[in-house]
């Protein structure tokens, strides 16, 4: 037996909250998975998240679904606990622990990873700069549309479904001091797309699915649709709608994610084959046809959206019979209902908000000293 045949795979742990799953926490599982055979993702429970971070937007079993709907993860360990120890390790038969190049910190204020480190069991991935679950809640509080990549349309409107006289404050820079983290902006490349992108092709035969929107803050209900929606074919498409047309549609602040971060929380699912960046809002015959020949057109079953001049966004695919509508579990978990659970806790949020600004500059300060020591054993 050669030895490439009999090499032990290599298993690698990443764990982590992984709230409002975003491409930032897709992108280091993916650095992670390149670094062995094998992830396995450990994901802590609500409760150990509050009483080390504070709260977490997302539950618990939506967070737990999200990492597993993640291309680059083997499996997921539920309630992993949040300071990693040698006994979890051993349990999962783990070479050693990825994270990123930045350090976490316990309740207590100790290095979450101290113990694997000392045990040589642990490597660094580079961190996404510009995208944190902390950035992401800053950009709900502030209603801010700076992150927008702009273009013709300029539209001020409200929230849709979102009670304005509840965030009016946010808006109008009556947050405490300190309050919030700076909103930063997430500068995407070609070479980003392309790690993230399957590089798929369909194949001869297969029924190529199409499916279009926002999907704003991934979620578990884009998810659940995504897999209904791939199992009607073999090959699914995703049109991803630029950020002037989700905005002049739904209004406010919306989209919350840009087009490129959007783009790129779609490419990560792994029921998505493809996505055709700035899709317009209604079918054409150009999207059914040009990309890949479109078999089907799927749509939430909830959902009746109209688009700007008042018309069926998917009158063509209708006319031509290749129309279906699903349905799934999560069909009442939208973005608009994400916002409202920090809307109507957001006294909750800007002190989670204020805490993770204290408890960031304290790690940086931390990793500063940790840098210093490994500048000082190479002299």
């Amino acid at each position: 037996m050669s030895s490439s045949t009999s090499r032990k795979p290599v298993r690698v742990w990443v764990d982590g909250c992984f709230d409002m799953m975003h491409f930032g926490h897709a992108n280091a599982l993916r650095q992670a998975r390149a670094m062995g055979d094998y992830l396995v993702v450990g994901v802590h429970s609500d409760v150990e998240v509050e009483k080390n971070k504070g709260p977490c937007v997302m539950k618990e079993d939506e967070r737990y679904a999200a990492v597993a709907a993640c291309k680059w993860v083997d499996e997921v360990v539920k309630d992993a606990p949040y300071v990693t120890t040698l006994e979890i390790l051993d349990e999962y038969d783990i070479d050693f622990v990825v994270h990123g190049d930045d350090i976490t910190t316990a309740a207590d204020g100790s290095d979450c990873y101290q113990i694997v480190k000392d045990a040589g069991r642990y490597q660094e991935c580079k961190r996404t700069v510009g995208i944190s679950t902390t950035e992401l809640v800053g950009r709900m509080l502030l209603l801010t549309r700076d992150h927008h990549i702009r273009g013709s349309r300029s539209v001020k409107s409200s929230i849709q479904g979102v009670d304005e006289a509840a965030i009016a404050n946010f808006s109008q820079g009556s947050l405490p001091a300190g309050a919030l983290t700076g909103i930063a902006h997430y500068l995407s490349t070609s070479k980003k797309i392309i790690q993230f992108s399957s590089g798929a092709e369909p194949k001869p035969g297969d029924r190529v699915v199409y499916v279009d929107g926002a999907f704003d803050l991934f979620h578990t209900g884009h998810i659940e649709f995504f897999k209904r929606a791939r199992e009607l074919g073999d090959y699914l498409l995703v049109g991803v709608h630029d950020d002037q047309t989700v905005n002049a549609i739904k209004g406010g602040n919306f989209p919350v994610m840009n087009l490129q971060e959007r783009v790129l929380g779609a490419l990560q699912c792994r029921y998505v084959d493809e996505v055709i960046i700035g899709a317009p809002y209604s079918v054409t015959k150009d999207v059914l046809e040009d990309v890949y020949h479109v078999d089907v057109v799927v749509h939430g079953a909830s959902d009746r959206p109209v688009d700007i001049d008042g018309r069926d966004p998917y009158e063509l695919p209708k006319q031509l019979g290749i129309y279906r509508e699903v349905e799934h579990p999560c069909l009442g978990l939208t973005t608009t209902a994400i916002i409202e659970r920090i809307i109507a806790n957001r006294h909750v949020y800007i002190e989670r908000q204020a805490r993770k600004a204290k408890k960031a500059l304290a790690e940086a300060e931390a990793e500063q000293r940790e840098k210093e020591v490994k500048a000082a054993c190479h002299l």
